[in-house]
């Protein structure tokens, strides 16, 4: 909860107006205390329909200490004239003689139709020169969002929010975020959902006897929720790419198996059959459980359970072992304040998994 904020708001406004606020807001807040100063680490511009932004506003509020250094919200609301503006700045600690209390900036610009052109000329003066930044839309918009991409270093996305859950909303999912990763970095939620899986699968082949296991693989199967099949893609297309497998088009498994998806890759060591099911129980986003067997006979298998992951592997001689993996899951507020700190680091993990994932979409069906 913030302890000092100061607020300037004005309706009919221009950026010009709004920067200069901002400004004088800063100055203010220096004025009253030596100890204020902005923090200066990452702008995040948020594109968002002003229906939701108070649904957004609370995703942003539970980042924690992972909040962007300067807020910039694009509230757009159909139909609107005018351009209005709030901008708070905030500070977490009241301020103490001989130490730094760092201030956040917020700007929340409403806006409509005629300013969509606008865009870059809108938030160019309100976000803080020579910071990086990082661009959200979680609505979609791809039209503002590609508007906006020349003031950006990275975006933020979450491949499973497209809002057709088909075959081909997952194509123009997987499509779209290739794209993008040519003009900026990606950071993708759907992406971050999986890291605790990825972290556990490389421990538990971490071993060197472990690791001459991977390369015999025949089988995975990946348990997912029902709209999060992305996940469950690149999670498939981050082994393809760490291992050296060539993935065939996936394709609907026989009738009655409710939606699982089949596919192929070819591994040094033979073919591998690959898996996709959903898992109806599953409550939240992401993952259910991974499967992993070998030719040699291991099993390995890991399950999303209260407190963490269950993990079960069953040896080539027939031991086996059980044991439970904690802090597993961070939650949405998690992952999201996770997608806003990857903003300044680099994965290249993700990129080269997502161009695997893409080789493993569904054939398009014929024009």
């Amino acid at each position: 909860m913030a302890r000092s904020d100061a607020v300037w708001s004005a309706e009919g406004t221009t950026p010009d107006r709004i920067e200069a606020a901002l400004r004088a807001l800063l100055a203010e807040r220096h004025a009253e205390s030596a100890s204020f100063i902005p923090a200066r680490v990452l702008n995040m511009i948020v594109f968002v329909d002003d229906a939701y932004s108070g649904e957004i506003a609370n995703r942003l509020r539970g980042v924690g200490r992972y909040a962007a250094s300067r807020l910039l919200v694009l509230s757009y609301e159909p139909g609107r004239e005018r351009l209005d503006a709030r901008v708070s700045i905030a500070s977490d600690v009241d301020p103490t003689p001989g130490q730094l209390a760092l201030l956040r900036e917020t700007v929340v610009v409403r806006l409509g139709d005629r300013h969509l052109d606008d865009l870059p000329t809108i938030a160019d003066p309100l976000v803080v020169t020579d910071l990086p930044t990082l661009l959200w839309s979680p609505h979609g918009h791809a039209e503002a969002v590609d508007a906006l991409l020349s003031l950006a270093q990275a975006t933020l996305l979450d491949s499973i929010e497209e809002p057709d859950r088909s075959q081909t909303g997952q194509r123009a999912a997987i499509d779209r975020a290739c794209a993008l990763s040519r003009q900026v970095y990606v950071v993708d939620l759907a992406w971050l959902r999986s890291t605790p899986w990825r972290e556990r699968v490389a421990t538990v082949f971490d071993p060197a006897p472990m690791r001459r296991e991977l390369h015999s693989l025949n089988a995975v199967t990946v348990r997912h929720h029902p709209d999060s099949r992305v996940a469950a893609m690149l999670l498939v297309g981050w082994l393809a790419s760490r291992l050296g497998w060539s993935l065939s088009h996936s394709e609907a498994a026989a009738e009655g198996n409710d939606g699982m998806l089949c596919a192929g890759a070819q591994a040094t060591g033979g073919d591998v059959k690959l898996a996709l099911e959903p898992a109806p129980e599953l409550q939240v986003p992401g993952l259910a459980g991974v499967e992993l067997g070998s030719a040699a006979g291991l099993r390995v298998r890991l399950d999303r359970e209260p407190g963490g992951l269950r993990a079960r592997r069953r040896d080539p001689d027939g031991r086996e072992r059980t044991w439970t993996l904690l802090g597993a899951s961070r939650g949405e507020g998690g992952i999201l304040g996770e997608g806003i700190r990857q903003a300044l680091l680099r994965d290249p993990t993700y990129g080269q998994a997502l161009a695997a994932t893409q080789q493993m979409l569904p054939e398009a069906a014929p024009a």
